[in-house]
């Protein structure tokens, strides 16, 4: 496996603070100038207590700023795990692990959704990194051997190439992206001479675990949450730009049927409705595509995730057992 200990990354915050710095200090020059003599000179021990005042707010503001990868980096720290760098099919991916070595035992891959490729919905960002890293935080939940697969370009890595913007935008769920994870994958279940995994992923990142079980013949299970299953019908709901160059697993084979798959939706998400499962459930799964009530896009999934895990551990075949208040997902009839 070709792994990268830990990772450096500048600090925007600081590049900032040396702009402001900077364009603070031409300014006061100009203002200088511009005064009569008299008053530069009564002012100038004034000035010279005065001045740094603002620049230190400044620097107290700016150094607090940490970037969404420098948070997710701080909260993986807190929760024990190891950030690693692990290089992919031509993309570099950041990987955190909580591994116990526990022998024969299947490995947890976690996938977070698309996190910020856009901004306001109409500039393309210059870091899709996810400001609220759910599966990082459900991975702490979990006693098996963990991993949380980051995606080609996201934290702190858009600049390295071959990175460009439609990675995270139109071609987030490309061929070179789920070959470049599948890669990734292939060499952690390497380096820890397993060959069985299970696939979780939260919104866009059930995108993926979809498309990444199509080409790991060693998934044994996938369980998405919220997850963007059917991309055609999501775009048309929202009007987004159509992802060119993205595969959608609605419109792909459906998964052996060896591989378990448990598919979970809430009843007050506005982002994945109900429907974009349809064409799921049609394909044999509808009795593991279940609607909770009252769970939303990103709220409360820590609440099912124990049950959900139980589930990954039982024999095949059993039914998820999750919360009280949850409907099964049926296929709908036409007409």
């Amino acid at each position: 496996m070709v792994v990268i200990e830990g990772g450096s990354r500048s600090r925007p915050a600081f590049r900032a603070l040396m702009v402001v710095v900077y364009a603070s200090m031409v300014y006061r020059s100009m203002l200088i100038r511009r005064r009569p003599r008299a008053q530069r000179q009564m002012r100038s021990l004034y000035d010279s207590v005065s001045a740094p005042f603002p620049v230190l707010v400044l620097l107290l503001v700016l150094v607090g700023c940490a970037s969404a990868p420098e948070r997710i980096d701080q909260e993986a720290a807190q929760l024990g795990y190891k950030r690693i760098e692990v290089q992919g099919n031509g993309f570099v991916h950041v990987v955190y692990q909580k591994l116990k070595r526990t022998p024969d035992s299947v490995l947890h891959v976690y996938l977070e959704g698309d996190g910020t490729p856009w901004i306001r919905e109409r500039w393309v960002a210059d870091d899709p990194t996810p400001r609220t890293p759910l599966m990082l935080r459900l991975m702490a939940l979990d006693a098996v051997d963990s991993v949380y697969v980051g995606r080609p370009c996201y934290h702190g890595l858009a600049r390295t190439p071959p990175c460009q913007a439609k990675f995270w935008t139109s071609a987030r769920y490309s061929r070179e992206v789920v070959s470049s994870m599948a890669t990734v994958v292939r060499r952690l279940l390497d380096a820890r001479a397993s060959d069985a995994l299970c696939l979780f992923g939260h919104s866009g990142g059930g995108t993926l675990a979809m498309l990444l079980a199509a080409q790991l013949g060693s998934t044994r299970a996938v369980v998405t949450l919220a997850g963007n299953l059917d991309v055609q019908a999501w775009v048309g709901h929202h009007h987004y730009t159509p992802l060119a160059g993205s595969l959608d697993p609605a419109r792909g084979l459906p998964l052996d049927r060896s591989i378990r798959q448990l598919h979970v939706i809430g009843s007050d998400d506005r982002v994945i409705l109900p429907r974009f499962l349809d064409a799921l459930a049609q394909q044999g799964v509808a009795d593991n595509v279940v609607e909770v009530k009252g769970l939303t896009h990103s709220c409360c999934w820590e609440q099912v995730w124990p049950s959900v895990l139980q589930w990954v551990m039982t024999p095949n075949g059993a039914r998820w057992r999750g919360p009280a208040q949850m409907v099964p997902k049926r296929p709908r009839k036409d007409g």
